[in-house]
């Protein structure tokens, strides 16, 4: 595709059976749907450099930007987040 480096991505950082992982998603999805943003989950379980990063944080939401959200956040903080305000 060669519009990569301008796709917007929304990365959700999880872990294995993880029950707030998945009240995240259920807050991300509604708010990207029929919007330019795509939602890509990173299992960070094995990865010793994302489990630094995010291991006591998960969920954590990342704009391609570099902007980060930890859980608990509202659909009002992920809109806030994907606009480019501080949330």
């Amino acid at each position: 595709m060669s519009n990569d480096k301008n796709r917007k991505v929304l990365t959700l950082y999880i872990g294995e059976s993880c029950h707030l992982c998945d009240q995240a998603r259920q807050v991300v999805l509604p708010v990207i749907t029929g919007t330019d943003w795509v939602l890509e989950e990173v299992v960070i379980t094995g990865n010793e450099a994302l489990m630094a990063a995010y291991g006591i944080r998960i969920p954590v939401v990342k704009t391609s930007a570099g902007a980060e959200k930890g859980w608990p956040f509202t659909p009002g903080q992920i809109k806030r987040l994907i606009a480019g305000v501080d949330a």
